[in-house]
């Protein structure tokens, strides 16, 4: 029977399973040794460590309590220093991926900020750009007082050629004619 895409395909039965590791988990704790392998606390207490070893294997010790002979050179304190510089050097390394995979996201992000700043920066400047040009149509306190300036002429001339009927009817029609040309 052919394969169709709707059924789901049989699944072997897995006899051994393996454990699930959880990266972020495993990553913390390196990361917390490898901080700690870089304090002083560490290096003193790695000094005080090979002190006692050393003096306990040359003096110190009973002679059947002594594993690491000097004439050897120390060869197990060799060997656990070793062992411990090669746990060390991949702890380091995977604490710096993990440093240089929070880096890589902060770039990111420090990126987008910048960018946001950015369009934010240009939309402001052309809302300066566009009340700069809406002001520069707008009438002035000079100018708004010479158009009230002369509406009040106007007006006290209307008034006193109100007043006064029998005056002559030129300069009366000079004045509206000259107040219909203002604009």
């Amino acid at each position: 029977m052919a394969d169709r895409l709707d059924t789901p395909r049989e699944t072997r039965r897995v006899l051994i399973r393996r454990p699930q590791i959880d990266e972020d988990a495993s990553g913390k704790i390196s990361e917390s040794i490898a901080r700690f392998l870089g304090t002083p606390r560490f290096i003193i207490w790695l000094t005080i460590f090979c002190i006692a070893w050393i003096l306990w294997n040359l003096d110190w010790g009973p002679d059947r309590a002594r594993f690491d002979q000097a004439a050897n050179g120390f060869t197990a304190l060799t060997l656990v220093l070793s062992l411990q510089a090669s746990y060390a050097a991949p702890l380091i390394l995977l604490a710096q991926n993990r440093q240089t995979d929070r880096d890589r996201v902060q770039a990111e992000q420090d990126r987008q900020r910048s960018e946001r700043n950015l369009a934010d920066t240009e939309f402001l400047a052309r809302e300066m750009a566009a009340l700069r040009i809406a002001l520069s149509e707008v009438a002035t306190r000079d100018f708004v007082r010479s158009e009230l300036r002369a509406l009040l002429e106007d007006m006290t001339a209307e008034r006193d050629d109100d007043k006064d009927p029998e005056a002559d009817q030129g300069p009366k029609e000079s004045k509206k004619a000259r107040r219909n040309q203002r604009p």
